[in-house]
């Protein structure tokens, strides 16, 4: 009966080890599949959807090699472009929220939440009337009827450009000129009608706003050149007065010979307004995600020249905070040199993750300690067996009895051995049974050797009686 009764103890816990090892491998396949998971969400890459346009323009193109280039590079940024008819419906959905960032001219009516990311190129807006063709077999170049931005009241001025960011900077430059605006007539060309409005006697005088190697600037002079005569190029005299007024414009020049150098077209530098084309993103995108984007397209801005020259006027935005479209804090800390490492990004979820991983541990101890404590207390029951049975055995009366009693200590130390294996235990209270039991066994030792001395001294009472 004793021996069942071992049995169905021994079976029932190796039920309790295997359902513990079941519970530590689930526990296990669980907390590998939460770090991988965490993992691939930490190193996928972040998408990013820009808005530009129009389709075929030097900035789709740019932005189509940027995406291309990061995607091939395998750059944490990728560049989603959502082609638009124009700067203006890029800047209406970056304002809806259906595009993270944008390419816009900074002279748009810009939400106050943009930051710029990057200056993809400076537009300059350049200003030429006619002089008019020649006469037959005539060398002498006629002198133009319009030499001044004051002389343009009165006339009409073709604009290059179906965008209204073009009419409202012409207007601009006129009111600081001192030329009432009313007083001007502005016709807007489509880049595809460059000879149409060339050719229209009307115009008196063309304006274009462009890179300045813009080819559409330099084919609408050249049209001019053709239909009308060689271009006297306008001087905007008032552009420093213009930037302090208006922190979106700045004061640029357009060097000599720039657009031609045989014959030279301007002859000279001619003074004139510039604007900045931006990347922008929304103050609320993340700092680290628009940082690290800034870092790959400057980083990749030669790359991108060799494939796409354009990609050279690449600059850095301005970090001042008083800038009229400020860089945004994620690019500024990049181009400052104010990155925050990944501990300080980080320390406090680090530190949060120790707490909360320490309080897992701790409810995990308190959970096996729980889960364990029948067969703890069973531990308890054999340690205080076993020092019962060294009482027993210094009063024995019988070897028999010792041989029972070694047996049943034998018994106790088998339990022992399985709760620590099963973790119940720790080596400390195997040492405990281990002095227990050695001081049983000296008691057992001690009680034989007594009861050999005393055996014959029984046997010759037991004579004496008979």
């Amino acid at each position: 009966m004793s021996n069942q009764n071992d049995d169905s103890a021994r079976q029932t816990r190796r039920r309790k080890r295997r359902s513990y090892a079941l519970l530590v491998l689930a526990a296990g396949i669980f907390l590998f599949g939460a770090a991988a998971g965490a993992l691939y969400y930490v190193l996928r890459p972040t998408v990013l959807r820009i808005a530009v346009g129009p389709a075929g323009s030097e900035d789709q193109n740019l932005i189509k090699l940027m995406a291309s280039t990061f995607q091939h590079d395998g750059s944490p940024i990728r560049l989603s472009p959502i082609t638009t008819p124009g700067a203006n419906e890029s800047a209406a959905l970056f304002t809806s929220g259906k595009a993270d960032l944008a390419v816009v001219r900074g002279d748009q009516n810009l939400p106050a939440t943009a930051g710029s990311v990057a200056i993809l190129r400076k537009n300059v807006v350049v200003l030429w009337a006619p002089s008019g063709l020649a006469p037959k077999g005539s060398k002498k170049t006629p002198a133009p009827k319009i030499k001044s931005l004051d002389e343009l009241a009165g006339r009409r001025v073709g604009v290059i450009g179906r965008s209204e960011a073009n009419v409202k900077l012409l207007r601009t430059i006129l009111t600081e000129a001192g030329v009432s605006a009313d007083k001007v007539t502005i016709s807007q060309f489509g880049i595809n009608q460059l000879a149409e409005m060339a050719k229209d006697p009307t115009v008196d005088a063309f304006m274009a706003v462009g890179p300045l190697n813009s080819k559409i600037t330099v084919d609408a002079i050249n049209a001019t050149v053709a239909a009308r005569g060689e271009p006297k190029f306008l001087p905007i005299e008032v552009s420093e007065t213009i930037a302090k007024k208006h922190p979106i414009y700045e004061s640029e020049e357009i060097p000599g010979s720039i657009f031609s150098a045989s014959p030279a077209r301007p002859e000279d530098k001619v003074e004139t307004v510039g604007v900045n084309h931006l990347i922008i993103a929304p103050k609320s995108l993340s700092e680290t995600t628009v940082g690290a984007l800034a870092r790959q397209i400057f980083t990749a801005r030669q790359q991108l020249a060799r494939d796409l020259p354009i990609a050279s006027q690449i600059e850095k935005p301005d970090t001042d905070k008083d800038a009229a479209v400020p860089a945004h804090l994620g690019a500024a800390a990049y181009i400052d040199g104010n990155e925050r490492t990944f501990l300080d990004k980080y320390s406090d979820y680090l530190w949060g993750a120790i707490f909360v991983l320490s309080g897992i541990g701790s409810v995990w101890a308190w959970l096996q300690h729980y889960w364990k404590r029948d067969e703890r207390e069973k531990y308890d029951e054999h340690r205080d067996g076993l020092l019962d049975l060294i009482g027993r055995a210094r009063n024995a009366e019988t070897p028999e009895e010792l041989a029972q009693m070694q047996t049943t200590a034998d018994g106790l130390l088998r339990e022992a051995l399985h709760c620590y294996e099963n973790g119940v235990i720790e080596d400390s209270d195997l040492t405990v049974i281990g002095l227990a039991l050695e001081q049983f066994h000296h008691a057992v030792a001690d009680r034989r050797a007594t009861l050999g001395a005393m055996a014959p001294e029984t046997q010759r009472l037991r004579a004496m009686q008979s």
